[in-house]
């Protein structure tokens, strides 16, 4: 379980002025809505979904990032998804829970974030082919 408070609202633009990124801990996306009768979601979809998140500075997916630091899937077909940032202090929270939802939309039935610190990101984290990217975007990693 990681340290913090936990709010069950999705944050928004005119919440920036009372709750930072850094403050937040837990955020119900949009609901997705899965089709009924829809076959069950696995990690594995959930993961291949993922990767069409783009961390908006970096221009890689958060699974190459290695930003995503576990997938729960639920018998309700709802989902938790642990993630960090590259640091706490990054100001685009809304633009990944945005397409996060995008990403899960008739995937699974609820999405919900859960912004981890601990342990903190770091380069080792990422993939190969999430090196690959960034060397191909002028990164030397």
């Amino acid at each position: 379980m990681t340290e913090g408070t936990t709010q069950d609202v999705f944050s928004t633009k005119e919440d920036d002025a009372e709750a930072r990124p850094s403050d937040l801990v837990r955020d119900a996306l949009p609901g997705t809505g899965a089709p009924a009768g829809a076959t069950p979601v696995s990690v594995e979809d959930v993961t291949e979904a993922m990767k069409d998140v783009v961390d908006p500075e970096l221009g890689v997916n958060v699974v190459d990032l290695g930003l995503i630091y576990g997938v729960h899937v639920e018998e309700d077909q709802s989902v938790t998804i642990d993630m960090t940032l590259t640091t706490a202090a990054c100001p685009l929270t809304d633009v990944l829970e945005d397409q996060t939802a995008s990403a899960l939309e008739g995937l699974v039935e609820k999405a919900t974030i859960n912004w981890v610190w601990m342990p903190p990101w770091g380069l080792e984290r990422i993939t190969e082919d999430g090196r690959e990217q960034l060397r191909a975007l002028g990164f030397n990693v």
